[in-house]
């Protein structure tokens, strides 16, 4: 039987948000492997489009309004696995091109707590050619403390004025896993939540996640008569908690607030917040809410509440763009701190069309719904949400079982879009250590298609990608490629390849065979 202790905590000082840092600064980018910390679905090719319109939207504003000169700065918090960053850079950088039009420069700065993170991203193959044409750098941040980003590819450190131009700051998943306050509102009176941590006596030799998963919380409640008092930094926001809420619980993001003035102070120009996570910015929501429960995946994760940072930036003349209907999955919003905000109508307009009139929690909705039917689904609907979802590799790979089955009715042009979206897919696709091997199946998909020179040059990737889990069909398809292509040396490499995996492959051995004056390697 395992004993347990009980300690008293402030919300924002529970253990859990030690556990939090801690998982994520020895896990670095294993965090995200095969969706152990959730990533999808803030980090898609379609919500990336969607920031991407809306920073090249403010990248107009700019320059219409003569604020050209200086450069624009991109910080994202908390950019774990770095999909997000990539996937916006290219279609930024798609935008810039195809519009060719004059714009402030830009620079992408990716930051996140562990810096092990920080040195992958350097190495990442994907970053190479954004980090040679400055546009990306790279910077630990501690969201809870630092009041500088330390550029570590240019060298250099960015301080309070630095900037000229507006920051733009992007948080995904982030406001929902950093320590808040957990606030109780009662008959007009407002008491901290302390929670009580009901722990293993062995904690200390757990893994943050096993830990978490072992914790169990608690909650008494403490009058906190400072909430009230005139000097304290968020009152207007409490006075109307105080008004509008009874018996209610309420996630008070106060490292939240406190690092965006912290970023605030970088520029001497205001910042463009882009953010989405599981968060309300509705004062119903928070109507008779009950205590906090933690969604653990590895870590934890929390209800952002964005109506906290809209009231109080609005009391600074900040406006606000969140939707007008109902999230399910995740809530998008935009908090422009900006002067004059309503003048940034290019980045406003791009919100209404990529958020506001169909987002991205609209298209995850649908995604949900693919997933279940997707082998009911014809060629042209897989091909026409494929598309939608900006040619995304993991919709592919759940789709190559149902796309094989509908080839053999499919059409030249149904094959070419095919062919198409796999090279737009690769193109732009962020290597992540996954279960699944992107090339492999795209290889063989296009060898179904007898698509023969470009099923090769995938399926040779694959292969030289992971030697150790090679099969017999990869080596078969490649020999049949090789044969079509009258590339005979090669047909024979790969044909004998395929018989030290399969000797007795019969139809190999009268391949093998019927090469003149060629006898069976022995090797």
């Amino acid at each position: 039987m395992t004993e347990h202790k009980q300690q008293r905590y402030r919300y924002s000082e529970a253990p859990i948000w030690n556990l939090q840092r801690t998982y994520y600064e020895k896990a670095g980018m294993n965090a995200w492997n095969n969706d152990q910390v959730p990533q999808y679905i803030t980090s898609n090719p379609m919500i990336a489009t969607s920031y991407a319109e809306m920073i090249f939207g403010f990248l107009q504003d700019r320059a219409s309004k003569s604020h050209s000169s200086e450069p624009v700065m991109i910080v994202e918090l908390g950019a774990g696995a770095g999909r997000l960053a990539y996937h916006v850079l290219v279609e930024l950088c798609r935008l810039r091109d195809y519009a060719a039009i004059s714009l402030p420069s830009f620079c992408y700065i990716m930051t996140d707590l562990a810096i092990s993170n920080v040195n992958a991203w350097k190495e990442h193959p994907a970053l190479q050619s954004f980090i040679d044409e400055g546009l990306v750098d790279f910077a630990r941040f501690d969201a809870v403390y630092d009041t500088e980003l330390n550029l570590t590819v240019a060298g250099t450190t960015i301080r309070a004025g630095d900037l000229k131009q507006p920051l733009i700051i992007i948080a995904n998943y982030f406001f929902d896993g950093i320590p808040q306050e957990l606030l109780y509102i009662s008959n007009g009176q407002i008491y901290e939540a302390d929670v009580i941590v009901d722990s293993p006596e062995h904690m200390d030799s757990l893994d943050p996640s096993d830990a978490l998963d072992q914790i169990s919380l608690h909650y008494e409640y403490r009058r906190t008569p400072e909430y009230e008092e005139e000097t304290y930094p968020y009152r207007d926001i409490i006075a109307v908690y105080q008004e509008e809420l009874e018996d209610s619980h309420i996630l008070f993001p106060v490292a939240g607030l406190t690092c965006l003035e912290r970023l605030n102070q970088l520029s001497q120009a205001g910042f463009l917040l882009i953010t989405a996570d599981k968060g309300d910015h509705l004062l119903d929501y928070w109507k008779f809410s009950e205590p906090p429960e933690l969604i653990l995946h590895g870590s934890f994760s929390l209800t952002a509440n964005y109506h906290a940072f809209i009231h109080f930036f609005k009391q600074r003349g900040a406006s606000s763009l969140f939707p007008p209907h109902h999230y399910k999955n995740i809530n998008v919003g935009c908090i422009f701190n900006l002067d004059s905000p309503k003048d940034y109508v290019q980045a406003r307009l791009a919100y209404r069309r990529f958020i506001d009139r169909f987002g991205p929690d609209d298209f995850f909705s649908l995604k949900e719904w693919v997933d279940r039917h997707i082998d009911s689904m014809g060629l042209q609907q897989i091909l026409s949400f494929w598309r939608l979802g900006g040619y995304d590799a993991e919709f592919f790979i759940q789709s190559t079982k149902q796309i094989s089955t509908l080839l053999p009715d499919a059409n030249d042009d149904e094959m070419l879009d095919i062919l198409r979206g796999i090279k737009l897919m690769w193109s732009s696709f962020y290597v992540m250590e996954q279960r699944y091997d992107l090339a492999l199946d795209a290889g063989l998909i296009l060898f179904e298609m007898e698509m023969y020179e470009e099923s090769k040059r995938f399926l040779e990737i694959s292969i030289h990608s992971d030697d150790d889990e090679i099969v017999s069909t990869v080596f078969y398809c490649l020999t049949t490629c090789c044969f079509e292509m009258e590339l005979e040396e090669d047909a024979l490499y790969y044909l004998r390849k395929l018989l030290e995996l399969e000797p007795d492959h019969e139809e190999a051995l009268e391949l093998l065979h019927g090469f003149k004056n060629i006898e069976p390697s022995n090797e």
